[in-house]
């Protein structure tokens, strides 16, 4: 398999639209329930309403920014390396993970090995982990917290 020079790992980059601000708002964080959690939100500024003598002024709007770090005018992006592991951490703490060697599939492992998908590779070294009991899915942790809001009621 011979890689396209368009979809070359060394090459690649973040399209430049999609890094430009929005209009008329901007990118600002909240601390969430833990010091190290920020969320992210966009402050949209609206136009004034007009009125009967000038206009009335109208608040900004605060709404939850699904846009990832590239909206962000602080952050500086680099596919290659990949995004920060801003959850690194509060997995690790919990303690109901581990970190493994490798890919763990025949699979996995296969294509690791491919000289011929190294120049296809980004430089993104994080080792996959594996969870200690079924009960670590996300799914799991929501349904666990679902039944004890329920039983509060």
């Amino acid at each position: 398999m011979n890689a396209h020079p368009k979809f070359l790992a060394t090459s690649a980059h973040v399209d430049d639209a999609a890094i430009h601000p929005l209009p008329r708002s901007g990118k600002v964080y909240v601390t969430g329930s833990r010091d190290d959690l920020r969320v992210p939100m966009r402050e949209i500024s609206q136009s004034d309403t007009p009125a009967g003598f000038g206009a009335e002024p109208n608040p900004p709007i605060w709404v939850y920014d699904t846009s990832g770090p590239y909206t962000d005018p602080q952050a500086r992006i680099d596919i290659r390396r990949g995004l920060a592991a801003l959850r690194a951490g509060w997995i690790e703490e919990r303690g109901d993970t581990v970190v493994l060697d490798g890919p763990t599939s025949r699979f996995g492992r296969e294509r690791l090995e491919d000289p011929k998908l190294a120049q296809l590779r980004f430089e993104l070294k994080r080792a996959p982990r594996r969870a200690l009991s079924a009960a670590c899915s996300r799914i799991r942790k929501a349904r666990r917290r679902w039944r004890g809001r329920r039983a509060l009621r």
